[in-house]
């Protein structure tokens, strides 16, 4: 919160212009000066200094709140995706303020996801939306103005049977196309002004690794630090903005490959390979200091050249979980529930109708929290599903139903009223 701008708290205008002319414009610059430095550049009082600083402190301090007040407001802090299997496993769809990244390889669905979104956005309240404009920024220069459209009038073509209804939506999207690092941070830093004026309710920033990548080439000496110090101001930015406003915001990554041992995969690591030793895994761009700075992290995958899944990687309330998808007219469509594919990450077929259960050996999507794991899954027709390890854990071993949401021993079973999908970690 140190990074929190000067002119986002309570001090006076005339006041946060005096300390900029002399590169003071954080609170985390004011307070790494003394009070009589504070006296000789703001042009202040000994007192009116000592309150001055007083009153920046307590910006940078969190505010407290209780549990039963995030209880109480739980209802009104998720924004939903109109997907229902999505939004039931992360209970109510999108949290507000917190950032959600979607990352995945080109072409699997990202920028659809974030013009679904943008629609979503401007519907009225009654019908699940947030009744707000969106604020696009584009780095990549693929926003659609007739794709937008498109999903709009496929999604919901009895709402927009009327040309006034789409072109009011339309006009509440506002798009940014910020090319160049510093253009989108600037962008970031005006965008308070822009969220108030525009009355928006949803912040989209398609793509956060696009412009980075092109300028920072971390081979070369520093600038790895200084594409941290520039994803820290960005992440930190977004973060207030979230927060601020109770908004959610929206960010798409790219991806990287990496070579080294499967042991050294972060969270965020796509499929790999059965061998003991791989040559190279796929992993969210922009490294672990970034993945650290998102609260949402939602993977986008191919399965074949029609078929892609969604892998909730990443979720305070969420278990891992995936989901298969299409993209459409109407943006993106999940398929059947019969049609889900296992928890483990492999697509699975459908469960028919006989009573033979059937078994795989998972290949897990990243690193297990046990070594070289490959748990086995045994899914039945009947309501009932054993779980089971094969592996040697190096620690003790838990199995948690994702759809039941509890945790369960090693080798039990547990029974449900309809037929569910577990996995074991």
């Amino acid at each position: 919160m140190a990074s929190k701008k000067l002119r986002r708290t309570d001090v006076s205008l005339e006041v946060c212009e005096r300390l900029k002319r002399h590169q003071i414009e954080s609170c985390q610059d004011l307070l790494s000066l003394t009070p009589l430095e504070v006296m000789r550049l703001a042009g202040q009082s000994y007192q009116q200094v000592l309150m001055l600083l007083q009153s920046v402190s307590k910006a940078c301090a969190p505010s407290m709140t209780t549990a039963l007040e995030v209880w109480k407001q739980r209802a009104d802090l998720c924004f939903s995706t109109s997907l229902p299997a999505l939004d039931r496993l992360l209970q109510g769809g999108l949290p507000r303020g917190t950032l959600t990244e979607v990352t995945g390889p080109s072409g699997c669905g990202k920028s659809q996801v974030c013009m679904m979104l943008s629609v979503l956005a401007t519907l009225p309240k009654y019908m699940g939306g947030l009744d707000s404009g969106v604020i696009y920024i584009d780095t990549e220069a693929a926003f659609s103005a007739e794709r937008l459209v498109e999903i709009a009038q496929s999604r919901f073509p009895d709402y927009f049977c009327e040309k006034e209804r789409v072109l009011e939506m339309a006009g509440r999207v506002h798009l940014f196309q910020e090319l160049t690092c510093q253009d989108v941070l600037d962008r970031l830093e005006r965008l308070e002004e822009d969220i108030i004026s525009s009355k928006a309710g949803l912040v989209i920033l398609d793509s956060v690794a696009s412009v980075v990548r092109k300028e920072y080439d971390t081979t070369l000496p520093g600038n790895l630090s200084h594409r941290s110090n520039l994803l820290g101001q960005e992440a930190a930015t977004l973060k207030y903005l979230a927060q601020a406003f109770h908004i959610p915001v929206v960010l798409t990554n790219q991806i990287t490959t990496h070579v080294g041992d499967r042991g050294e995969r972060g969270a965020a690591s796509f499929r790999g390979a059965s061998d003991e030793r791989d040559s190279g895994y796929v992993t969210a761009a922009l490294g672990n200091t970034w993945s650290h700075s998102v609260n949402t992290r939602l993977i986008v995958q191919y399965v074949d050249a029609h078929q892609r899944q969604i892998v909730i990687a990443k979720s305070p309330v969420a278990p891992f979980a995936v989901l298969n998808y299409t993209v459409q007219k109407e943006g993106i469509r999940l398929e059947d529930s019969a049609a889900l594919c296992c928890s483990c990450g492999l697509t699975f077929p459908a469960l028919t109708a006989d009573t033979q259960p059937r078994s795989h050996t998972t290949r897990l999507p990243w690193p297990h929290p046990l070594k070289d794991p490959q748990p086995t899954h045994t899914h039945a027709s009947t309501s009932a599903h054993t779980h089971r390890d094969t592996c040697t854990p190096t620690r003790h071993t838990l199995t948690y139903c994702t759809q039941v949401g509890q945790q369960l021993l090693p080798n039990s079973t547990v029974n449900h009223t309809e037929r569910k999908l577990a996995y074991s970690y």
